[in-house]
């Protein structure tokens, strides 16, 4: 899988409203057929930061999101709203899903 974390620095007038202003363009990309999740969380620290985890089955996945057309719409809806260029981290992950954390194993 692609594996992907985004970091989105916000201007203060549009904090409250990022989920808004990113909506269409959030269950555009939740609809592709490659798409295996596509989750907003905001920073509990920094109110200013939104934090995008997704993931994609593979890079045919991947590439056809980056040349979608609601991909680009989604990047001129977010850019005014933006106070800084997002960092990102991109990986190859292997499978498909998330894996179970070993060290809080819930008994049955």
């Amino acid at each position: 899988m692609i594996f992907i974390v985004v970091k989105f620095r916000v201007r203060p007038e549009h904090q409250d409203d990022w989920l808004s202003l990113t909506r269409e363009f959030t269950e555009a990309t939740r609809a592709e057929p490659g798409n295996l999740w596509f989750e907003w969380s905001r920073n509990v620290d920094d109110p200013s930061e939104y934090v995008l985890v997704e993931a994609f089955r593979d890079g045919e996945a991947g590439a056809a999101h980056v040349g979608a057309d609601h991909f680009r719409k989604g990047l001129d809806a977010m850019r005014p709203a933006l106070s800084e260029t997002p960092r990102i981290l991109n990986t190859e992950l292997p499978g498909v899903e998330w894996a179970r954390m070993g060290e809080l194993e819930m008994a049955g």
